[in-house]
């Protein structure tokens, strides 16, 4: 390695960067890079998912217990971490869904919510920043929210005539969208624990595949192979003990099938400003030979 590299992952709630490309950051971080992590609320409104957390001295305090966890589950990575302050908008249900709460993450406007975030990168000084595409991920109205402030971050962190408040202006030179569950990695995984003789946790998941939801696969162009940090993204996923349950299927793929059946996580690139050629194996292809110039 040549020349130090910073990579930038904004996200909506604590347990999102454990659950979506935290393999890729643990090996850059272990290849000398910078990494950090923003994360846009304090995920309040998260439900206890995991039974062995659902006390009551965990319930009356979930704001602090949920900022410990992201701590360890940075530590855990080696990565920087930054909370942009906003209030966790939880995820609607029913027909017709109730309103969002008043002063979540969802609903404050942009011209509030950007700024923060071109301030995070205007410090830190990203080379790459990655997010959430158009529908979140999944459509929880903070991931979605995620989506809009971070492209909208982007675009004007280098503009010298936007938001002076927030710093010098520096323009990151590539935004990717994270892609972590593609129909086709399910697949893949479903197929080889069946042929292993072993259950599948995903068999009632690819049944009921919504038949009007494609498969993102087609908008893949990057593949970092990173099967060597599974472990530590294991790990970090863990330190979310709230959210995370041990015996859920996030754990039931033995991790040397992973390595051998999808041993990398996947992104798309939608911004360049520097020449690469696709499909890529690096987030940081193209940028090495611009910053040595």
């Amino acid at each position: 390695m040549s020349e130090k590299l910073r990579l930038m992952t904004v996200h909506a709630h604590p347990d999102d960067e454990s659950s979506k490309g935290a393999a890729t950051m643990a090996k850059y971080v272990a290849r000398g890079h910078e990494v950090m992590v923003v994360t846009c609320t304090g995920g309040e409104r998260g439900d206890i998912l995991n039974p062995a957390m659902d006390r009551p001295e965990i319930t009356a305090d979930i704001p602090g217990v949920r900022r410990a966890e992201m701590a360890r589950a940075a530590e855990i990575l080696g990565v920087e971490h930054r909370w942009l302050g906003f209030v966790d908008s939880g995820l609607p249900e029913g027909d017709p869904k109730p309103p969002l709460p008043e002063g979540c993450f969802a609903l404050v406007p942009l011209e509030e919510s950007v700024p923060p975030l071109v301030a995070a990168i205007r410090e830190f000084r990203p080379h790459v920043v990655i997010t959430y595409d158009e529908n979140g991920g999944y459509p929880h109205p903070d991931h979605i929210r995620c989506h809009e402030v971070s492209v909208a971050a982007f675009d004007a962190a280098g503009d010298p005539e936007l938001h002076a408040e927030a710093g010098e202006p520096w323009q990151p030179l590539k935004l990717y969208y994270s892609h972590g569950f593609s129909r086709a990695r399910l697949v893949a995984v479903h197929e080889a624990l069946l042929e292993r003789g072993l259950e599948s946790p995903y068999g009632e998941w690819l049944e009921n595949w919504p038949t009007d939801r494609g498969d993102i696969t087609h908008r893949i162009t990057t593949r970092v192979e990173c099967a060597d940090y599974f472990e530590v993204r294991d790990a970090a996923l863990l330190a979310h003990a709230t959210q995370i349950d041990p015996n859920s299927r996030w754990f039931a793929v033995p991790l040397d099938l992973q390595r051998s059946v999808w041993p990398y996580e996947e992104y798309e690139l939608v911004r360049s400003l520097v020449d690469s050629t696709l499909p890529e194996d690096d987030l940081f292809s193209g940028i090495q030979e611009k910053v040595s110039l």
